[in-house]
């Protein structure tokens, strides 16, 4: 001890048989003992590899629903969902519903069942602003209409947000009562599976449809389009990579072609846009 009353390790002399004296220090009192870090011992530091592999799980996982937060926020800020066609949620809300079904019959990777559930919550959020945002633009009210109703009409095309929820809950409730019957049946699983990348390909094609009736792009978020362009690109080359089945790159490759037309639309109807 110093006199400052701190405790001093000693120097450890040791004589060696030829006479030598050999010096060691102490562990010092600060480390940590080897008992205590032998639980740990297994852990190593992940690889390049391997960080790159959990960066796109995340944005497999979450860059599904990032497109559709521009045109949230132009609805939003315009108060008005005219120019954005609300046939792509249930598009979406159908694909990913399957695709969840279609897991408990073929499992294949969690990030894509993730991301699923996300967009499944994405699309009624996005179907709930448009909702809203067309009931108060309305200055005269028109006639209600309610999923209840079962008119063919004006399927989709329902006054307030709670019949699409319903219409939601009895899609999955009955496709997954049927599912758990013939989930021994593999040209069923395979056929769900199918249909559900199938939806998801023809996402940009209620959009496209919809540009070409009238002639014009006014409305439609550009970057909600060229960020469906970027993520389907990524999202066709992750499929392949991981060896997903093959309905989803297949289908990947056609939901590319799909964005790729939208973006032609953009150009063609560039004069009507700018008029608008």
């Amino acid at each position: 001890m110093d006199l400052t009353g701190n405790v001093k390790n000693p120097v450890l002399q040791t004589a060696t048989p030829s006479g030598g004296i050999l010096t060691t220090m102490p562990t010092p009192d600060y480390m940590i003992p080897a008992v205590l870090l032998e639980p740990f011992s297994g852990l190593t530091m992940p690889s390049l590899l391997e960080m790159i592999s959990i960066g796109c799980q995340g944005a497999m996982i979450f860059g599904g629903v990032i497109p559709f937060i521009p045109q949230y926020l132009d609805i939003k800020r315009s108060g008005n969902a005219d120019g954005f066609s609300t046939f792509v949620c249930l598009n979406l809300l159908i694909a990913n519903i399957l695709r969840i079904l279609f897991w408990f019959g073929r499992h294949f990777e969690l990030p894509l069942l993730a991301q699923s559930i996300i967009m499944v919550f994405t699309m009624l959020a996005l179907t709930e602003i448009c909702v809203r945002v067309k009931h108060k633009g309305e200055i005269v009210a028109s006639k209600e209409h309610k999923f209840s109703d079962f008119d063919r009409a004006y399927f989709w095309k329902w006054t307030y947000f709670e019949s699409y929820v319903q219409f939601t809950v009895v899609f999955t409730v009955l496709v997954g009562l049927t599912t758990w019957l013939f989930l021994d049946n593999m040209y069923y699983v395979e056929t769900i599976g199918f249909l559900a990348v199938f939806a998801e390909a023809m996402l940009g094609a209620p959009q496209f449809h919809r540009n070409f009736i009238n002639k014009s792009t006014h409305g439609m978020s550009k970057k909600m389009v060229a960020m469906w362009t970027c993520g389907d690109c990524f999202k066709t080359g992750y499929f392949i990579v991981r060896h997903a089945p093959a309905q989803f790159w297949i289908c990947g490759m056609l939901q590319v072609g799909i964005d790729i037309s939208i973006f032609l639309q953009v150009y063609c109807y560039r004069n009507k846009a700018a008029i608008s």
